[in-house]
């Protein structure tokens, strides 16, 4: 016999949803075993809830009891990525109502294969952890809507700030460095949405002695630094094809050549380094509302520059077979 008592109900974090599923009572207390009553009231509903065990019953924090509804493992549900960690290859897709809880997913539930993002429309059944009593999203399935009709196209993007937005947008800064992960899945040939972030990047102005050490007077850094009229922050202003991504050591970056290449001293640089194979404008900036990491957005087809998007490619596959994907990109 047990009665479970926890402070955090449900959720990423939560114990008393889950352990209630397993079959145990479970005592919501939001500020712990402050006073006595919490466990004499506890006592009292364990000594009813005996007679039948009713699993998924939980003592709310006001006292009064609550069933929760058990996942129907044959169910299938829709929802939408909200949160992934790559490198420990898990996330959270949020799902159902208000009241409904974000629902874990490994990156082993994933069709063979196939990578998610933030934002990413997945169906899925949900199935109770045996040893963790945790729900889990199973048999996923990845939507496929990202061309709904003739005149938009989903894509993803990644932002950066400015001046290095601007940097890249005018094909100086020809390597992008970072410490985290963000690129590394993503192969050769990949074309992204450059978004321009809603913040001046802080570096101290140390980019200008960078460019100034090629040679370049203070007229051609401000023009390079500098976006086209009718394109600024908040904007995808630019398509971007990637090149490989490769992990770098300190004295690689400090080499004067890779520090032009990413208009940046080697100790301000990001150990990974993607490059950028080319780059250009879009016909015109759109409006896009910016997220960290790589994110989905919609746009209008007839933004993206001619020959981009001969190949049809949308979302990781494309009519000629290849496996390269239109993606966006942002950075804060």
């Amino acid at each position: 016999e047990m009665l479970f008592f926890d402070d955090s109900r449900d959720g990423r974090y939560g114990n008393c949803e889950p352990v209630s599923q397993l079959g145990v009572l479970s005592v919501h207390c939001p500020n712990g075993l402050y006073e006595e009553k919490i466990w004499t009231n506890a006592l009292d509903h364990f000594k009813e809830w005996s007679a039948h065990k009713t699993p998924c019953t939980i003592v709310e924090w006001d006292n009064s009891i609550t069933t929760v509804k058990a996942p129907d493992p044959n169910e299938r549900q829709k929802g939408e990525v909200k949160f992934i960690n790559r490198q420990k290859r898990f996330g959270f897709i949020k799902y159902g109502g208000r009241g409904t809880n974000d629902v874990f997913f490994h990156f082993n539930a994933l069709p063979r294969g196939e990578s998610v993002e933030e934002g990413d429309e997945l169906s899925f059944t949900i199935s109770s952890d045996s040893r963790s009593g945790k729900d889990a999203a199973e048999n996923i399935e990845i939507s496929k809507n990202d061309v709904d009709d003739s005149d938009q196209v989903n894509m993803r993007v990644f932002s950066m700030n400015l001046p290095f937005a601007a940097l890249l947008s005018n094909e100086y800064k020809t390597l992008e460095t970072r410490n985290g992960t963000m690129f590394t899945q993503y192969p050769e040939g990949t074309k992204m949405l450059l978004h321009v972030g809603q913040r001046t990047y802080p570096d101290g102005n140390r980019h200008l002695d960078v460019m100034k050490s090629g040679g370049l007077g203070d007229d051609d850094i401000q023009a390079l630094k500098s976006l086209p009229p009718g394109y600024k922050k908040g904007m995808a202003v630019a398509i971007v094809e990637l090149g490989k991504t490769f992990e770098t050591t300190l004295e690689q970056r400090c080499d004067p050549d890779f520090q032009r290449s990413v208009a940046a001293f080697g100790e301000d640089s990001g150990m990974r380094a993607t490059e950028i194979k080319r780059v250009e404008y879009l016909k015109r900036g759109v409006s896009v509302s910016g997220q960290g990491g790589v994110f989905k957005a919609k746009v209008d087809r007839d933004v993206i520059p001619d020959g981009w998007l001969d190949d049809d490619v949308v979302d990781g596959s494309s009519t000629t077979g290849k496996k390269e994907g239109v993606y966006y990109s942002a950075t804060f």
